[in-house]
């Protein structure tokens, strides 16, 4: 992935929440709390894969012997 990519589309994960967020939270709708249940696990994903993605980086950047 590059770089900015990454962030933008952890942006846009985010902000597709907010419709089903306020539904749940304001109105008490379930249907919706489901929704962000199933929102918040893509959003886990998503972010473990950035996490190892980063380390993989930091990883590569490392010189020989630098422990």
């Amino acid at each position: 992935m590059s770089d900015m990519k990454t962030y933008e589309e952890l942006k846009a994960m985010v902000d597709a929440m907010e419709s089903d967020f306020r539904k749940f939270y304001e109105k008490g709708n379930k249907a919706a709390g489901t929704r962000v249940r199933k929102h918040m696990a893509d959003l886990k994903r998503k972010a473990q894969e950035i996490r190892v993605e980063v380390q993989n980086m930091k990883q590569a950047e490392k010189p020989e012997g630098d422990e």
